[in-house]
């Protein structure tokens, strides 16, 4: 007698809790190229829907030519990312803390979790300096509806992980993709090493 569904399939997906600080680890099967080899990180997940921002997609826009006054603050390479396909033209700022750091009546800071923070970009950046140890500004944003991103995560498009404070500000030139699936527990780790081109296998 054929199982149709064995109840470990089921697992993976039952426990992926999505909230701000979670991680959406694009799954190798999205190959649409907007999401292919992506990792969102989730700013707002409520009754409205979700919102977040690709973190690992520099763009070729320098961050001084947009947004001057910032440059100095922002994390190398200090260039603007493509935090998603909505509103391309609006900018969003997500900066991490420096550790002990206390921003509860700071203008201009909004904690998303921990101490990964949203910087309002119409502060003064010398008021926000001391107080985080880097921060990246993303043109654009990903968002889903009420049950849009639910609907996703059935089909299996995304793994959901937990965030580091660090992988927002992470260094350049690492496939942040693979080396946030790397730390993940058996089998997800094993999927760091799948190719980024399917057809030079």
């Amino acid at each position: 007698m054929a199982h149709a569904e064995e109840p470990e399939d089921r697992t993976a997906s039952a426990d992926q809790v999505v909230r701000p600080g979670s991680l959406l680890v694009s799954s190798t099967e999205l190959v649409e190229p907007t999401f292919r080899r992506t990792v969102v990180y989730i700013i707002e997940h409520n009754d409205a829907g979700s919102l977040g921002v690709v973190i690992n997609r520099p763009s070729e826009t320098a961050v001084h030519t947009v947004l001057p006054q910032w440059s100095d603050l922002a994390a190398s390479p200090k260039a603007l990312y493509v935090g998603g396909p909505v509103k391309r033209d609006s900018a969003l700022c997500l900066a991490t803390l420096r550790s002990g750091v206390d921003v509860d009546d700071v203008r201009g800071i909004r904690r998303v979790d921990g101490r990964v923070v949203m910087v309002d970009l119409d502060s003064d950046p010398a008021a926000i300096a001391p107080l985080v140890e880097g921060m990246r500004i993303f043109a654009g944003y990903s968002g889903w509806t009420l049950g849009q991103l639910e609907g996703e995560l059935e089909r299996d498009d995304w793994m959901v992980v937990s965030a580091l404070p660090s992988d927002v500000v992470g260094p350049p030139r690492v496939d942040l993709w693979a080396q946030v699936l790397r730390r993940q527990p058996l089998p997800l780790a094993m999927l760091a090493t799948h190719p980024i081109d399917v057809d030079r296998n």
